[in-house]
């Protein structure tokens, strides 16, 4: 394979020096050759500008080596692209190593506030492959986003697999990886910490002639989120459908496992499976309010359209939680076809936040049951614990279903089931009981 040294092309390293330059030449005699391997040197810290990877080239950042952003928002251009690393239209494109790319979140943020920073500048991606056929990233490790930090968007054939994301915990919108419109995905053992969410699959409206999200395998990850650690949605211009997420581990995140319809798009034949779960309270800054299990299907603002929940399956998933399972439909979008199978949750009490809320967000539409004054209502509401909560549904199964409560006995924890307005409501081997004397363990409304 035909190697490429940007040192070669006059990039110092220093840490300083902006080497964009020496990039880009590396880059364009690689791909003019006809395909190669450009390689960033292990032992030093290459400062950058945005630079475009193209078709046939292998970026390969060796070990101890470091791709470091600039800080200035005016060095990147504006809207959706505004990335440090971009491929456009690109074919057989990599990003490989042991190296390091450096997003430098916190020039672009006011971090005065303790959980939850404020950005102050416009904030660029870190890498973003567009309309690309046959890509890989494998091994490196993506450090301090400012904004998603890996965002494949109209792309098919794509793996992501053996990366390291660690991202500031207070830094909004620095998900880890967004699938975007994309086909035929692997995302595979990779550690991922995130303030926003880990891995959300989206449909995103400016791209809405890219087509659906399908075929989508994530395996074997570890997650710590601010907010959901795997997600579908929110944005959701266009259909989901033959998902797998399998063998994950998720710790001290604000939600576990989430499907957030909020548009006209449609989600079927989704599978969560093998999963250990374990989700807390935090600042309510964040979305998610410690849901091991979330699957929502509900109008993002009065009279928009909104798709279909449908055909979803939880298998053999461990939860240890601050608040229980959450399955919220709409009037006129059941949440259908959903089964929980072999699921056991304890919830318990451990973080200082306080608890006993429902999230919808993000949701305009006010809600006038449960007494919830609709002019305080944005989505974010008081209301009892349940294990399992149920609304709007139809076709739900809870089959081997446990639920437990801690040692931690809080006055707002009430009934293991609790259901609205859910039709074919299956029960098979559930177990569970009020959280306290005198509260029954089952509460149905129909």
């Amino acid at each position: 394979m035909p190697v490429f040294d940007i040192a070669d092309y006059g990039a110092v390293g220093d840490g300083e020096t902006f080497d964009t330059e020496a990039i880009r030449k590396a880059v364009d005699a690689c791909h003019e050759a006809g395909g190669g391997r450009v390689v960033v040197p292990g032992g030093k810290r290459f400062r950058t500008r945005p630079f475009e990877l193209k078709s046939h080239v292998e970026l390969h950042l060796e070990a101890g080596s470091a791709l470091v952003s600039s800080e200035e928002p005016d060095d990147f251009p504006e809207g959706v692209f505004a990335c440090l690393v971009l491929a456009r239209e690109a074919e057989e494109v990599a990003i490989t190593g042991q190296g390091t790319i450096d997003g430098r979140a916190h020039g672009f943020c006011d971090t005065s506030e303790r959980y939850h920073f404020k950005a102050i500048k416009r904030r660029p991606s870190l890498v973003v492959f567009d309309r690309c056929r046959k890509v890989l990233m494998r091994d490196v490790t993506v450090v301090n986003s400012a904004n998603w930090a890996i965002h494949p968007v109209g792309c098919q054939d794509v793996l992501l697999t053996g990366l390291t994301i660690r991202n500031d915990l207070r830094v909004p919108n620095c998900d880890g990886i967004d699938p975007d419109h994309c086909r035929d995905v692997r995302i595979s053992d990779c550690c991922i910490e995130s303030a926003d969410d880990c891995i959300v699959i989206k449909n995103r409206a400016e791209f809405a002639d890219y087509g659906p999200c399908e075929n989508i395998t994530v395996t074997g990850c570890t997650m710590v989120s601010t907010s959901c650690a795997v997600k579908i949605g929110t944005e959701s211009s266009d259909d989901f459908r033959n998902i797998i997420f399998d063998a994950c581990v998720i710790r001290s995140t604000n939600r576990g496992l989430g499907i957030q319809l909020r548009d006209h798009g449609t989600v079927e034949n989704v599978l969560f499976s093998n999963m250990i779960v374990e989700t807390r309270h935090f600042s309510p800054g964040w979305w998610g309010r410690a849901e091991p299990i979330y699957v929502t299907a509900i109008h993002r603002a009065p009279g928009t359209a909104l798709g279909r929940v449908r055909n979803v399956r939880f298998s053999n998933i461990l939860c240890r939680s601050e608040n229980g399972v959450f399955i919220c439909g709409s009037e006129d979008s059941l949440v259908e076809d959903v089964v929980l199978e072999n699921v056991q949750l304890v919830v318990d009490k451990w973080s200082k936040w306080p608890g006993g809320w429902h999230d919808r967000r993000p949701c305009m539409s006010p809600r006038t049951d449960f007494g919830i004054e609709p002019e305080k209502d944005k989505g974010l509401y008081q209301h009892p614990t349940a294990g399992v909560y149920a609304e709007h549904a139809r076709g739900l199964t809870l089959r081997n279903v446990e639920v437990r409560w801690g040692e931690n006995c809080q006055d707002y924890w009430r009934h293991a089931l609790e259901s609205h307005h859910v039709e074919g409501l299956v029960l098979e081997n559930f177990k569970g009981t009020g959280a306290r004397d005198g509260v029954e363990a089952i509460f149905e409304e129909p």
